[in-house]
C-alpha cells in the first residue's frame, strides 16, 4: 500500500465525534453500540477510534429500529447478515430489507389494528366503555386468557 493510498483510506474513516455528529447519537451511545457489536472501530496510531462511513447508515438503522421498539438483540441479529470488513452494498441492504420487511409489515398491521380498535372494546376486562358491556358481557373474554383478548386476535362470541 502506498502512502497516497493509505492517506485516502484514512480520510474515508470518521472519528467518533464526526460519527456522532452525522448520526445524532451521543459519543457514549456509539461506544455502547460498539461494545454491543453493532459497529466495529478501527484504531489509529494514537489509539483513537475510527469508523467506516458505512457505519453512519448502520447506526442510523439501529437508531430508527430502537425508536420503533425493536430490541437490540433483534437489531444485532438482522445486522449480522451484513458483511464484516467492508461497507455494505445496495444489494446487501436489499437482502437485509427483504428479511426484515416481513416483521415490519406485521408490526404495521398490528399498529393499524390498534389504531382502529382502541376506541372500542379490546376485551381486557375493564368494562369501562358502554360498548364493552355489549362486546364483552360479564367479561367473557377472560375465559380466553389474560390481556386484551380482542386486540390480540380473539373474537367475541
Amino acid at each position: 500500500m502506498t502512502a497516497k493510498t493509505s492517506k485516502s483510506a484514512a480520510v474515508r474513516l470518521l472519528s467518533i465525534g464526526k460519527l456522532a455528529e452525522r448520526t445524532g447519537l451521543s459519543v457514549t451511545a456509539i461506544r455502547f453500540y460498539e461494545a454491543e457489536g453493532l459497529v466495529t472501530a478501527q484504531r489509529n496510531a494514537s489509539g483513537q477510534r475510527r469508523f467506516q462511513r458505512g457505519d453512519i447508515r448502520r447506526l442510523s438503522f439501529v437508531k430508527i429500529c430502537q425508536g420503533l421498539g425493536f430490541p437490540l438483540a433483534r437489531i444485532r441479529q438482522v445486522l449480522s447478515n451484513l458483511p464484516d470488513g467492508r461497507t455494505p452494498t445496495k444489494r446487501d441492504w436489499e437482502k437485509l430489507s427483504r428479511e426484515f420487511a416481513i416483521e415490519i409489515d406485521g408490526r404495521i398491521e398490528a399498529l393499524n389494528q390498534l389504531r382502529d380498535t382502541l376506541t372500542g372494546c379490546i376485551g381486557c376486562g375493564c368494562l369501562s366503555l358502554a360498548k364493552c358491556r355489549l362486546s364483552n358481557p360479564e367479561d367473557k373474554a377472560a375465559m380466553q386468557g389474560p390481556g386484551p383478548r380482542y386486540l390480540l386476535g380473539d373474537k367475541s362470541d
